[in-house]
């Protein structure tokens, strides 16, 4: 392990008191620690004002990982904890990224993070994934990001937000329009993945206009959300306007996500064919409903406006296995060294061929990271 990285990552240890951690950070000099990796362990509130100690003395800290470290912990231990922890980063400015993920905090555990989101204005990276925030804690956040872009915006200096990840978070229409104002108020994100997050058409509508006002966007993740309803497009159209403010845009997943009725070609389709995002490398659009009346677009696109493409995902719609639109997708992407995943053989195929690479790479080879735990109360 290097000098300036602690990790106790996977080790599965149960971290109740002072006792428990001390030991742990015996001769190690906080101030010359970079990264700190505690996921897969369960932290209780004495360790957590222990550890906090500790981080209150690393002023060369740039990530900050805490992910999945309450497992089995009861409701009323997390906020105290939690607290001890952020609270010891709030005037880091050497923080890069912070990782919360696979916590189960729920809407009652965030008010916690509240003051470190608010005040630390120098990381870059924050990661909420699979936290079971509901749309009342997805508020709570984005409120306090939202004020950190206003607090920074009155000192004169700009946002130094780059990267939001919340995905598997419930977030629902509730916390939409709080999310949108403070991805507007930020206007820097470079990437943005909120997957799986129960969010339907007028959610999806504040998220485009929020997201919009950020120019330099070049990872957009939104999964498994609905874009329509009931015959209603306003959602998809408004990312279909949205996509245009985003010239760089390197990835794009709307897989999951009822971008049209059926047999239609979805309007954000439209608005990449016709060359919205010229720089677009991976699109992924499985699950959609879509036919052949988009796979021809996408393909005369592929030969046209879309010639960054180097990988298009669109398994389970509603393909003819001899279509030839796909054969000609496939053709051309193959031939400047892209890839067409259509079917599920397809994805098998890459799968072996990974595979394949790594048996024949001993380099390549590298040991399993152990089994992710959700983290919770209980």
């Amino acid at each position: 392990m290097a000098s300036n990285i602690l990790s106790w990552h996977g080790r599965q240890l149960k971290l109740n008191t002072r006792a428990d951690v001390e030991p742990l950070l015996q001769g190690i000099d906080p101030a010359k620690i970079e990264e700190i990796h505690l996921g897969g362990n369960t932290v209780g509130i004495e360790a957590a004002q222990a550890l906090s100690e500790f981080l209150a003395k690393a002023t060369s800290i740039k990530v900050a990982d805490f992910a999945d470290i309450f497992t089995g912990r009861l409701i009323t231990e997390i906020p105290p904890a939690l607290s001890a922890i952020c609270d010891a980063l709030i005037d880091k400015t050497s923080l890069v990224e912070i990782n919360l993920s696979d916590n189960a905090f729920g809407g009652r555990s965030v008010d916690p993070i509240v003051p470190f989101l608010t005040q630390n204005r120098s990381f870059q990276i924050l990661k909420l994934n699979n936290n079971g925030l509901g749309p009342a804690g997805g508020e709570v956040i984005a409120n306090a990001l939202l004020k950190s872009a206003e607090l920074s915006k009155a000192a004169g200096t700009p946002s130094n937000l780059r990267v939001v990840i919340c995905g598997r978070n419930r977030l629902e229409n509730g916390s939409a329009p709080a999310w949108a104002a403070a991805f507007a108020a930020h206007g820097g994100l470079t990437e943005v993945r909120m997957p799986q997050n129960g969010i339907r058409m007028s959610g999806i509508t504040a998220l485009a206009n929020g997201l919009a006002k950020n120019a330099g966007l070049l990872h957009v993740d939104l999964q498994d959300n609905t874009f329509t309803e009931e015959g209603d497009l306003s959602g998809v159209a408004a990312w279909a306007t949205a996509l245009k403010a985003w010239p760089g845009l390197h990835t794009l997943n709307l897989s999951d996500c009822v971008l049209s009725g059926e047999g239609e070609v979805p309007a954000v389709v439209e608005a990449l064919v016709e060359g919205s995002n010229p720089k677009l490398h991976t699109l992924q659009l499985q699950n959609n409903q879509l036919e052949a009346s988009t796979f021809e677009q996408l393909s005369d696109a592929i030969a046209g406006e879309l010639t960054a493409l180097m990988r298009l995902e669109l398994q389970w719609n509603e393909q003819e296995e001899d279509d030839e639109f796909l054969a000609k997708i496939a053709s051309n992407l193959k031939m400047r060294g892209g890839k067409l995943i259509a079917s599920d053989e397809d994805e098998e195929e890459e799968d072996a061929a990974t595979k394949e690479e790594v048996d024949d790479d001993p380099a390549a080879k590298i040991p399993p990271a152990p089994p992710s735990r959700r983290s919770g109360a209980g």
